[in-house]
């Protein structure tokens, strides 16, 4: 199964680099080309993740502040974490999943590049047989044992160059591959010509130099992308940042050449990238967080206003309260008043209704 997706994702890539070099004529060139329209597609989904990233690097100081005032409680801190993203708009993740894309597309180059037969010239096995057999025939040995075997199509590819006529026009689809680019053979290995130098002249030298040249781009280039990040680097960044170039030299000594020139073309056309992206953004990060400032002044500005319109309605509420209860306390007197006219036959002593207010003596007589 992933055999065949890795297939699939390498088709379009060989198909892009083969229009190319049938466009120019050039290895290299195909694959510098082939790398600016890398760029270009995946430009868009990597500009949401720059700015998402030089976001969150600015975040930092509220970050640290969360963690050092819930330092004990994991849980809150974490719920502080996830309530700051949510506000500022940030996807915390969402830096990183891009900066993954370069890998799949490195192992599809390094098939393309690896087996041109296969995919670069999209031949079948059966034809590539075929092919294998009548270069046999004019001389040609394959490879059976050691490294030779995994490079097998690209000795071939060179074999059908340098005999070109006995081939052309026999396989629909077969293309005459020429490796040079600059003087150097791109589907050499560096380790394969140490042994010639210093002699051996600018093909020796210039394989030699292309995975310092890649390893020294993309060391620029990591810098630029951390120029957008805070000012302070750990050990872990410092690491990481001093072991891909390093990775880099020791797969530019193993692999073709032509994997150099894939590095070094995406290393500076990244580098362009970050340090355009970095300016643009930057301006809008400012602009953003003035317009932020702003919005924060007018909910602060309104929330005043309502804090002073509801406390006028309180104080309106209560003298509304007071009068109520002013005139409640008065009722009592004008009732009190009411009932000073009493009928003074019911009156006992000091008591008026103490026979009623009706009381009559004479009510029961004739």
């Amino acid at each position: 199964m992933f055999a065949q997706i890795g297939y699939y994702i390498c088709v379009p890539f060989a198909w892009l680099t083969r229009m190319f070099y049938e466009w120019t004529g050039s290895y290299g060139v195909a694959i510098i080309l082939f790398t600016l329209v890398v760029k270009l597609v995946i430009l868009p989904f990597q500009l949401k993740s720059k700015k998402s990233m030089m976001r969150m690097n600015r975040m930092q100081g509220k970050i640290k502040d969360i963690q050092t005032r819930f330092a004990n409680n994991k849980e809150r801190q974490q719920q502080e974490m996830a309530d700051l993203y949510a506000r500022e708009g940030v996807n915390p993740m969402g830096g990183c999943l891009w900066s993954f894309i370069p890998l799949p597309i490195l192992i599809a180059l390094y098939y393309i590049i690896r087996t041109p037969l296969r995919y670069f010239m999209n031949l079948s096995e059966t034809v590539i047989g075929e092919i294998r057999a009548l270069a046999e025939s004019l001389g040609y040995v394959m490879a059976t044992e050691g490294n030779a075997v995994a490079y097998e199509q690209i000795y071939l590819s060179k074999f059908i160059h340098e005999h070109w006529d006995n081939f052309a026009g026999k396989f629909e689809g077969l293309l005459d591959m020429d490796y040079q680019f600059l003087g150097m053979d791109l589907a050499d290995q560096a380790s394969n010509v140490m042994s010639q130098f210093p002699r051996g002249g600018w093909a020796v030298w210039g394989l030699l130099l292309l995975p310092f040249i890649a390893a020294a781009l993309q060391l620029v280039m990591s810098l630029a992308s951390m120029k957008a990040s805070s000012n302070t680097m750990n050990s872990s960044n410092k690491m990481m940042l001093y072991l891909f170039p390093l990775m880099t030299i020791w797969m530019g000594f193993m692999f073709p050449a032509a994997l150099c020139v894939y590095w070094i073309a995406n290393s500076a056309f990244s580098a362009v990238q970050e340090i355009l992206l970095n300016k643009v953004f930057a301006k809008a990060l400012d602009r953003e967080e003035t317009e932020k400032e702003r919005e924060k002044r007018e909910k602060r500005a309104a929330k005043m206003m309502a804090q002073r319109e509801q406390m006028m309605q309180q104080q309106a509420q209560q003298k509304k309260a007071q009068s109520a209860s002013k005139k409640k306390a008065a009722a009592p007197k004008e009732k009190e008043k009411y009932s000073g006219s009493t009928n003074e036959a019911g009156r006992v002593g000091n008591r008026p209704y103490a026979r009623g207010r009706a009381f009559s003596e004479n009510h029961y007589e004739d």
